[in-house]
């Protein structure tokens, strides 16, 4: 199922990167070299073909422009290293990712887990909250336009409003308004509203969300520090390392209350709104 959620990410954020390649036969058409003179003047008079050469063809109103395969090939390879960034920040996995972040730091283990096993287990969580996106984002926009039934362009406008109705629910009404006005925008509807304001508004909330939930989530490690620190300065053991004694209790007490449950849970349930 991770698979299939995966895959349909990918290729809903492909749509953009599809319309840029050459949709017609006479796209093909105009890069190959033109054909040698037919008949025994082209051999008399033994002049090459002319090489294939890198253009960018503006044919009039009547047919849409078309880009050289070189000049698509650059931009869809931006696009593709680009994308990923651009996907992670438009899911939930920015707050969950922090807040793993800030789990690992209050117990006082920087090196467990590993850097890999929290962005691991970030992706998929942000599958999994973000698989309702995903199948409307494969059933309005991926299918159809895979069966030939819409353009790039209309697939691209009808994946992107899952997406943002998305980051809209988990966007604060402050964020919105500075990047509206920021941007120079006067009041707009809702429906409205340009992806480009959106985006960061999105993300700006999603890490003040985040931090918010990591300053919860220090309170009771730190009362376990300023006990443990307490003690020892009343047994006159100041030479002793905080940490290394209140590192067992803040595990024990992880483990007690089931720590890594509840995160998810909370997790998963704060996007639920």
């Amino acid at each position: 199922m991770t698979a299939v959620y995966l895959r349909s990410l990918l290729a809903a954020a492909g749509l953009g990167l599809i319309a840029l390649l050459p949709t017609s036969a006479h796209a093909q058409a105009a890069l190959r070299p033109p054909a040698a003179p037919a008949g025994p003047a082209a051999h008399a008079t033994g002049q090459p073909a002319d090489p294939l050469r890198l253009t960018i063809n503006l044919d009039g109103a009547e047919r849409p422009a078309q880009l050289s395969v070189a000049v698509q090939i650059v931009i869809v390879m931006t696009l593709l290293t680009l994308a990923p960034s651009i996907i992670l920040l438009m899911t939930s996995f920015t707050r969950i990712v922090v807040v793993l972040g800030f789990v690992r730091t209050a117990l006082g283990v920087p090196n467990a887990p590993s850097n890999q096993i929290l962005v691991g287990l970030s992706l998929f969580l942000t599958f999994f909250v973000m698989g309702p996106v995903i199948d409307r984002v494969q059933k309005e926009a991926l299918t159809p336009y895979l069966a030939g039934q819409m353009t790039a362009s209309v697939a691209m406008d009808r994946a992107s409003l899952p997406l943002k109705d998305f980051m809209l629910k988990q966007t604060r009404t402050r964020d919105l308004e500075y990047f509206l006005e920021l941007g120079g925008f006067g009041p707009t509807a809702i429906r409205d509203l340009p992806i480009r304001v959106v985006i960061p508004a999105f993300v700006i909330s999603e890490l003040q969300t985040a931090f918010q939930m990591g300053f919860f989530l220090f309170l009771p490690f730190l009362v376990i520090d300023f006990l443990v620190s307490s003690i020892l300065m009343a047994l006159g053991m100041m030479m002793m390392p905080p940490n290394v004694v209140s590192l067992p209790f803040k595990l024990l007490l992880f483990v007690l209350v089931d720590g890594w449950h509840l995160i998810v849970r909370s997790l998963v349930e704060s996007f639920a709104n």
